[in-house]
């Protein structure tokens, strides 16, 4: 059986054929059996969500995933990897919504919520087929059969559980608190939700800075700025507070300043309407309103329309005894009743900007609603037509139409004529329909009034940061809601402690991201109140007083004939389920969804009806809950679970740092005292080439069918894996993939290409004994070496999820040693020569190689490394099996790393480059044979005798015939030293010229010494200076008929004067290279022998007789003849060198 041989390199037909071979042979199931009963290695899943296309982050997010366990398995460990969906939540409802061409307040109306989720549950399968496909095409090993998912029944049964275990632990709670909340989306966030990356955007708003007019009839009965006689309050006096929401403004009921801090009372005027008027600000933020200049400015003088205007500072206090201060109605759209519009302290007021006063709107702010609450404060409230009390905007979004408040209630407190301007109008210009768009902001609008009034000190854009909804990308309400809640804060120490023990990748994001994350945690806010999700199993009385929370389905079936017996049912709608039968049939009869689970009500122990929370939970648990739930614990599989718990490994982007990554740990903390995973691989995102976030509004976006199409899988995992480390962001270019096919896969492909072809010419299939490693020759054993001491680094590379350094390590094995170093030097083994013990060395070195490569690089690239072993291995038969995937991780062989050995080839390695780059700087062919080198001699114990065991291969590789060693240069070498003000001027900055000054002046004695020594001592204005040899650059000087580079340490003359013996050789060289071409481009098989016949020329021709017998074995000629005239109607001409051509005739013996 011969090695198969390729006409050219096709990385995504290859990948095809192997993916089929794959299921074909089914090679993933028979690497999960054949590590059956061996150590587990437990790998999580991160559910993606199939109602959206799969992105070219995908590729990379699971390319992470996919080769790590590749390599556990390769280290003899059983690797399950179950698939999941995540099936819930607002990207599929929002999905459904827009391809119905409704919104939430549609659903119920329009459309029932049982036809609304039915739509959903065809939604979120809307893409497997093309995750399915993305999947296989990559190459991601994945259990896509008996995935988890997270509609399923067992599932939400599993999710009841642990919130019932929550509940009994006093950690679920029930509470009326300002959450953020997406009107776009109808549904409360999380504060996780809120912090995922890109949810806080610079936005440019328009922004307020209002005048509140304080009152002349006052109850407090001291002067805050000690006024003589009495409060004696102006009828111009203001408060002024800033606000980067207006439309927040009809809503204020206080203003709250810092205790501590300074106030000062301003005599001016108004910069729109030019009136008199005193107004009230923080100290510190006078000038930013009042630019000093101007307090010099007479008050008489100013005129409105002024563009600098005058100021007095007229008194000064501080927070405190403002406090009590009444003021009027801002806006007086509706009347709030008692206990409104007071100054009141507040803890969190800073002078970091604004006006140090804050405008508190209870309604929409949690610190609002705590400090008004803690003075007395009444919030601002409505009464809609069902009697329940609302915030001035409803959850779409706009201030509530007038028709849909209580009659009663817009006649007692609502200003008709003031608020029908603003009813019914959106406060974000966002919220509004595409077909409604209004002409000007609420908040410009609000704006406008208020200069109107006299009311606004200060309008402007500003640009500031705020949060927007992760899915919607539309911007977020601070809103009172009525939610459950779990109490993340009572085991927030815990959560901390067991995060110092994960193995973050990297450490920076768990100690910092997350970390700081813990540090500032908040109560998680459960509840949705959203249509498509687990609903939340707690049922409640109508007096509120009592509750229950369910923890399985049997529990509630149970319940349920409770409440059949007590007559709150009319019967069971789950007398088809069985309980504790868990196949899935069973499960099947019933639906955990909404609305179905609305329908059923239960008893409380005092005979009353309980009627379900009509929540939804944040579907972050959902997924947080998959360790659980995807075997259906603890009804089943309890032994199974264990097993699996916690992860060993889990990966996702880095926006999972505060969604997935947090609830799989809180979770997990709260009810297990455990964390869930002890590796996070956190990876960075997938930017343009250019650095942007891709997006199909930039158009930037880049296709995963289209790139494996075109570029293959293998050079897609690739370069995603080893261009940046897997938590950097990837700025991606398909020109980088482009590279990695032609200078890793086309390096390694052509190396196989050169063994296939002579191995098969020489039969070689590996059937002779292994070559002792003490008879191979040096460069044998070399490569050896560096193998096993890439194995070594792979291993622990790997080991350590850093798979870009295992990558690059493996590339750059391929790359510099063995193509260009080992193959290159070689080759004459391959091809010339008899069947020996040397050219076996040489295949049987080569071979094991390629082999060990394939291994070591398969979990990134595991079609063409599949495919690569079982062209070698098919030959051989050196492991019966059918796939590399079914192999061992090679194991290093310690006794072949020869670390002495390593370092000589690199120093010959060094010398050869050193030399070349003289050759090129010369303009001196290589084919031309040059007389000597010089090397001085390195003041380390073994140097000469390092470069004696590699100078043939040195003098071979670099075509000159001597390297002559010198122990003293003086006299021989002239060296210039220059300082290097990198390294000098951090630690001697004020004397750094004097020590420049001194280097400068070093003869070659010091520049010996400091070369010879590392270091040395100078005297600078009385100051002992140590200047080291990395303080210094040192350049060798050209002599003449030589030329001089040096790297570091290491210097290299090589003489340049070319003998006419020399000449003659070059000449012989550059015609057997001509000769060779000649070969190649005629397709003449390596093994064919040739007759050559060369048109006599007076400077070639006595070369050419010297040397005939060299260019005969050099081309396998048998017949060589130089004549005057060639006649030959097959003749060619070669140019030996510029200025010289000669006609030859080259034909096949």
């Amino acid at each position: 059986m011969k090695y198969t041989e390729y006409k050219g390199l096709k990385l995504s037909d290859l990948g095809k054929e192997m993916k089929n071979y794959w299921e074909e042979n089914q090679i993933f199931e028979k690497s999960m059996q054949l590590r059956e009963g061996h150590e587990e290695f437990v790998f999580y899943e991160g559910p993606p969500s199939a109602n959206g296309t799969p992105g070219i982050h995908h590729v990379m997010g699971r390319a992470i995933k996919d080769l790590f366990c590749r390599y556990q398995t390769l280290k003899g460990k059983y690797v399950s990897r179950k698939g999941g969906w995540d099936t819930h939540g607002l990207p599929v409802e929002l999905g459904v919504e827009k391809t119905l061409g409704i919104t939430k307040e549609d659903i119920g109306k329009k459309i029932t919520v049982e036809e609304y989720n039915k739509a959903c549950r065809n939604e979120v399968m809307k893409y497997k087929d093309m995750w399915d496909d993305i999947t296989k095409k990559m190459g991601y090993w994945v259990d896509l059969e008996d995935p988890y998912i997270t509609f399923d029944n067992k599932y939400i049964e599993s999710v009841w559980y642990l919130l019932s275990q929550l509940y009994q632990k006093g950690l679920l709670y029930k509470g009326y608190t300002i959450q953020p909340y997406s009107p776009a989306a109808g549904t409360g966030l999380s504060s996780h939700e809120l912090n995922l990356p890109g949810c806080y955007k610079d936005v440019k708003d328009t922004t307020v800075v209002a005048q509140f007019k304080v009152k002349q009839e006052q109850k407090m009965t001291e002067c805050p700025w000690g006024f003589p006689g009495g409060l004696h309050i102006p009828d111009n006096l203001y408060i002024l507070a800033w606000t980067t929401t207006p439309w927040t403004l009809p809503s204020n009921t206080a203003l709250a300043v810092g205790e501590k801090i300074e106030y000062v009372l301003v005599d001016s005027f108004n910069p729109y309407s030019g009136a008199p008027i005193k107004v009230i600000l923080a100290t510190n933020l006078l000038s930013a309103y009042f630019p000093e200049k101007n307090s010099e400015l007479a008050m008489e003088d100013f005129k409105p329309g002024d563009k600098n205007i005058p100021f007095r500072v007229i008194a000064q206090t501080t927070g405190k005894k403002l406090v009590g201060l009444e003021y009027e109605q801002l806006i007086p759209y509706v009347n709030p009743g008692e206990n409104a519009f007071k100054v009141i302290p507040g803890d969190y007021v800073t002078t970091s900007d604004g006006t140090g006063i804050v405008h508190i709107a209870p309604t929409f702010g949690a610190d609002d609603k705590r400090v008004a609450q803690e003075a007395g404060i009444a919030p601002l409230v409505m009464v809609d037509q069902l009697g329940n009390l609302q915030p001035m905007v409803d959850k779409t979004g706009k201030y509530f139409k007038l028709e849909d408040l209580d009659p009663q209630f817009v006649k007692d407190a609502v200003n008709v004529e003031l608020y029908s301007n603003v009813s019914g109008r959106y406060v974000k210009p966002e919220y509004e329909k595409e077909n409604e768009k209004s002409e000007e902001s609420l908040d410009l609008y609000i704006s406008i009034w208020l200069k109107k009034e006299n009311k606004a000190f200060r309008v402007e854009k500003y640009v500031h940061n705020y949060p927007h909804c992760w899915r919607t990308d539309k911007p977020v309400l601070y809103y009172p809601l009525d939610s459950w809640f779990v109490k993340t804060t009572a085991y927030k120490e815990r959560m901390m402690e067991l995060n110092n023990t994960i193995n973050w990748k990297p450490a920076a994001t768990g100690s910092g991201r997350f970390g700081n994350w813990l540090e500032n945690l908040v109560d998680w806010n459960l509840s949705r109140s959203r249509f498509w999700g687990v609903p939340l199993p707690i049922w409640m009385s109508e007096d509120k007083k009592e509750q229950i929370c369910i923890g399985s389905i049997e529990e509630l079936y149970n319940e349920i004939e409770k409440a059949v017996a007590a007559g709150i049912m009319k019967e069971n709608p789950y007398k088809e389920f069985v309980p504790n039968d868990f196949s899935k049939e069973n499960y099947n009869k019933i639906d955990l969804h909404r609305p179905y689970v609305d329908d059923i009500f239960l008893v409380s122990p005092t005979g009353q009806k309980m009627v379900r929370e009509s929540d939804l939970i944040d579907v972050w648990f959902d997924s947080g809950a998959m360790p659980y739930c995807q075997w259906h614990y603890p009804f089943e599989n309890k032994e199974l679970f264990e097993k699996k718990y916690p992860a060993d490994f889990i990966a996702e982007g880095v926006d999972q740092t505060r969604g997935w990554f947090f609830t799989l740990h809180a979770i997990a903390t709260m009810l297990f005292d455990s964390v869930a995973y002890k590796t996070v691989v956190s990876n960075g995102l997938v930017l343009d080439k250019n650095g942007n976030k891709m997006s199909k509004r930039l158009g930037n976006g880049v296709d995963p069918f289209e790139t494996i199409e075109k570029y293959g899988a293998d050079a897609t995992r690739w370069y995603m894996l080893t261009n940046a480390q897997p938590w950097d962001n990837l700025k991606f270019d398909a020109e980088g993939i482009t590279e990695v096919q032609r200078k890793f896969f086309g390096t390694l492909y052509n190396t196989y290409s050169f063994f296939s072809l002579y191995a098969n010419i020489d039969g070689f299939a590996y059937k002779e004994a292994d070559i002792a490693n003490e008879k191979r020759p040096e460069i044998d054993r070399w490569i050896l070496s560096e193998l096993n001491t890439l194995v070594k680094n792979c291993d622990a590379y790997y080991a350590d999820y850093e798979p870009t350094k295992a990558g690059r390590e493996i590339q750059q094995f391929v790359d510099e040693f063995l193509s260009n170093w080992y193959v290159r030097l070689c080759r004459r083994r391959f091809w010339k020569g008899d069947y020996s013990e040397d050219k076996i060395s040489a295949y049987q070195t080569l071979y094991t190689c390629m082999v060990t490569i394939a291994k070591l690089a398969s979990p990134i690239a595991p079609f063409f490394m599949d495919r690569l072993f079982l062209d070698l291995n098919n030959v051989t038969q050196l492991e019966k099996i059918e796939s590399i995937h079914l192999s061992d991780f090679p194991k290093v062989n310690e006794q072949l790393i020869d670390k002495a050995l390593e370092e000589r080839m690199e120093l010959a390695q060094e010398i050869c480059s050193m030399v070349l780059s003289l050759r090129k700087k010369s303009n001196i062919r290589v084919r031309q044979p040059l007389g000597k080198i010089m090397i001085p001699v390195l003041e380390t114990s073994n140097f000469v005798a390092q470069v004696e065991k590699v100078k043939d291969l040195i003098l071979h590789e670099v075509n000159v015939k001597e390297i002559q060693f010198i122990e003293d240069t003086e006299g021989v070498l002239v060296k210039k030293i220059k300082p290097d003000f990198k390294t000098l001027g951090p630690r001697y900055g004020k004397i750094m010229k004097a020590i420049a000054a001194q280097i400068n002046q070093f003869n070659q004695k010091d520049i010996a010494q400091i070369e010879k020594e590392g270091r040395k001592m100078i005297d600078v204005d009385g100051e002992q200076v140590e200047i080291l040899i990395t303080d210094v650059e040192i350049i060798a000087e050209d002599i003449p008929g030589w030329v001089v580079t040096n790297q570091g340490a290491l210097t290299v003359a090589l003489d340049i004067t070319i003998t006419q013996e020399l000449k003659e050789e070059g000449y012989v060289r550059e015609l057997v290279n001509r000769i060779q071409n000649f070969r190649k481009d005629q397709q003449l098989d390596v093994i064919d022998n040739i007759a050559i016949t060369l048109q006599s020329h007076s400077e070639l021709d006595h070369a050419f007789k010297q040397f005939e017998n060299y260019i005969k074995t050099e081309t396998l000629c048998t017949d060589f003849s130089i004549v005057t005239d060639i006649t030959d109607s097959q003749k060619t001409k070669f140019e030996i060198v510029e200025g010289i051509e000669i006609e030859v005739v080259i034909t096949k013996n």
